[in-house]
């Protein structure tokens, strides 16, 4: 679909996504090349949004898998809707006279029963999950695996012959490949780490968290309405915040929903009351809150960060 790079950092950014080159790159050539990308990163980075900004650009649906652990097959691939399989057990018990009453033989019958169980598990039962869906859609999909580093690694395993072939195998229905290659998105907040063999199936990107000038340009695409000097002062503290040793840094997303609280509170610059008052929307744990007060206040003998 795309020519060049830039067209990709045009698509994503009509998608409210600033790209850097790196990420435009790796999609690029993801799609040039047909590999799934696996996105590392802190939390909070935009490795998520990624996903669904080039489903939006490139008019893909987007399908999501979201891991977690104890997650297996059965939860991500199908499960068979037994609610109709009883259902169809009740209307096969009725009709079990008609079914074996022409039957001129034990091994006929016996044969005319088999294929009425093989009913049973076919597509008509199948409840396809996030990865079956992907793979059969008639229509280009984004496949987002996210956070598959708080998978288990048996799962990851499992995921192995998908990311290769694009296909996979139930045991009641044989091999299913898929109808139109989707292009897959994997996210780590690197919680531990991934296989080699997982790493090898995919083009590998690192988003770590924006530069100033960046995450400010993010603050005043998502929040028009933010002045300058609120943005400004907004992007300075979390870039100041993320220095310190907090239990969670402030995320980009987080940035965002200050820039909005502060537009809502009608605050015209972050002075220390107003800080104090809404801190609490990036940080999201008492002793963070309090650790960044008394060094934004300069409170703390040792000053490490402070309001400009």
């Amino acid at each position: 679909m795309f020519n060049q790079v830039s067209e990709v950092t045009d698509a994503l950014c009509g998608q409210q996504y600033i790209a850097s080159d790196e990420i435009s790159t790796t999609v690029f050539l993801a799609e040039k090349m047909g590999k799934p990308v696996l996105a590392e990163g802190p939390a909070g980075v935009g490795k998520t949004e990624l996903a669904k900004a080039w489903a939006g650009a490139t008019d893909r649906e987007l399908i999501r898998l979201q891991c977690y652990e104890g997650l297996d097959e059965s939860k991500a691939l199908y499960e068979w809707e037994y609610s109709k399989q009883m259902l169809y057990t009740q209307l096969l018990r009725d009709k079990i006279s008609e079914v074996m009453g022409q039957a001129r033989t034990l091994s006929e019958a016996a044969d005319r029963l088999a294929n009425e169980e093989n009913v049973f598990f076919s597509m008509r039962f199948l409840l396809p999950r996030p990865l079956l869906r992907a793979l059969m859609s008639d229509k280009p999909t984004v496949l987002l695996i996210d956070e598959i580093d708080r998978a288990d690694a048996e799962f990851e395993a499992f995921l192995l012959e998908i990311l290769s072939d694009f296909q996979v195998s139930v045991p009641e229905l044989g091999t299913m490949k898929a109808r139109v290659q989707p292009m897959v998105v994997l996210t780590s907040n690197n919680t531990r780490e991934l296989s080699e063999a997982l790493k090898r199936r995919a083009l590998y990107l690192y988003i770590d968290y924006p530069t100033p000038e960046s995450e400010l340009n993010i603050v005043k695409m998502r929040v028009p309405n933010v002045s300058h000097t609120v943005a400004r002062q907004c992007v300075e503290v979390v870039q100041r915040l993320r220095q310190l040793d907090l239990k969670k840094s402030p995320s980009v997303a987080e940035t965002v929903d200050w820039a909005k609280a502060l537009v809502a509170i009608n605050a015209k610059h972050l002075d220390e009351k107003t800080l104090n008052d809404t801190l609490a929307v990036i940080l999201k744990h008492e002793s963070d809150i309090q650790r960044a007060r008394r060094a934004l206040s300069g409170g703390s003998r040792t000053r490490e960060v402070g309001l400009r």
